[in-house]
């Protein structure tokens, strides 16, 4: 019996240590196999996201006129109503009609005594695999008034709203150019989310891209800021999710980072033991459990998380500027990669 053991057991060694021989080939192959293209096209549109354009933005957006646009208040519709604005200005056009660029939801949809709200989605076509969707997404809404004042949001998510704008107008300056993303990207500004996430769930719901054909998510949730445990190494932004689903969406955003931006991607909030659970606290969630690949930036929550206090004055612009740089050059690889990439890890 002993003999026989020894045997078994060897047997499972041997077998065991060939198979991490194996993975660890097939991600090297992975790895060698993620080619870095348009570099210079990706520096160029790259540099139009600058601080100024966010600050301006961000000003404006986190401001008393909007009132902390809380879901189904006439603050949030006015903060809509900016972003379809800012939209028809760009050139940027509406999945939805030529007149519209909001995605309705009813009161009825809501469990919560709220009236109804609307998501505000643009969309720039793909000039080749138009079929094929990224979307990048952030929420627009905030906590409101509460007790006479006005919880600004400047953070959450003002900073994450801002940065799609200014993906958005990066994404049609180089397709102005001839040079537009091969894939289609869809910018979701959603509603809700301090609802418990409804607009994006209505979204994932109500698709106006089917779910199918959508490749990733990439969420923006509170990038304008420093967390304590990096107060003192700043060039930083916590990645959640990348690796979940996809294991070659985790390693093409390393790459790209390592290519373009040298961000320290901290992966603390990734464990899946992570008592936070922010992997299941923002829009990406209901991407992510209808299978689709996903990636949540984050900068950590901070001393004014959720209080009147999350004013555009705190935000860290320039590493507001560099972390949306990291954003759209992610996207940028996605969209003009020549394959999709995989969901190896979906049930």
């Amino acid at each position: 019996m002993k003999i026989l053991s020894f045997t078994v057991l060897s047997w499972f060694v041997l077998v065991g240590s060939c198979s991490n021989e194996r993975h660890t080939t097939k991600i090297e192959n992975l790895k060698k196999g993620i080619v870095i293209s348009d570099s210079l096209k990706v520096i160029k549109y790259a540099k139009t996201i600058t601080e100024k354009e966010l600050k301006t933005h961000l000003y404006k957006y986190a401001s008393e006129e909007f009132e902390g646009r809380k879901t189904g208040t006439e603050g949030q519709r006015k903060a809509a109503e900016f972003l379809e604005d800012y939209y028809k200005e760009q050139g940027i056009a509406s999945p939805i009609s030529d007149t519209s660029y909001f995605q309705s939801i009813p009161a009825t949809y809501f469990n919560n005594a709220i009236r109804g709200s609307e998501n505000v989605l643009a969309y720039i076509k793909g000039s080749e695999k138009p079929e094929e969707v990224i979307v990048i997404s952030a929420h627009l809404d905030h906590e409101g008034k509460q007790n006479g004042e006005i919880y600004y949001g400047a953070d959450d998510d003002g900073s994450g709203t801002v940065a799609v704008m200014e993906i958005a107008q990066a994404f049609k300056m180089a397709s102005d150019n001839g040079v537009g993303p091969k894939r289609s990207i869809l910018f979701l500004h959603a509603t809700a989310e301090e609802q418990g996430l409804e607009g994006s769930r209505y979204y994932t719901e109500n698709p106006v891209f089917s779910l199918e054909n959508t490749i990733c998510n990439l969420n923006i949730d509170m990038i304008g800021r420093i967390d304590k445990a990096h107060e003192e190494n700043r060039n930083y932004v916590y990645l959640i999710g990348s690796d979940r689903l996809s294991t070659e969406l985790h390693y093409i955003s390393e790459k790209v980072n390592t290519s373009y931006t040298t961000i320290n991607l901290d992966y603390k909030f990734n464990d899946e033991n992570d008592r936070n659970r922010f992997y299941y606290r923002s829009d990406h969630y209901n991407f992510a459990k209808n299978n689709i690949p996903v990636i949540f930036y984050f900068n950590g929550v901070h001393d004014d998380y959720h209080k009147p206090s999350d004013t555009p004055d705190k935000i860290e612009y320039d590493l507001l500027q560099k972390r949306t740089q990291l954003i759209f050059a992610t996207a940028w690889q996605i969209a003009n990669m020549e394959k999709r990439i995989i969901a190896d890890k979906a049930d």
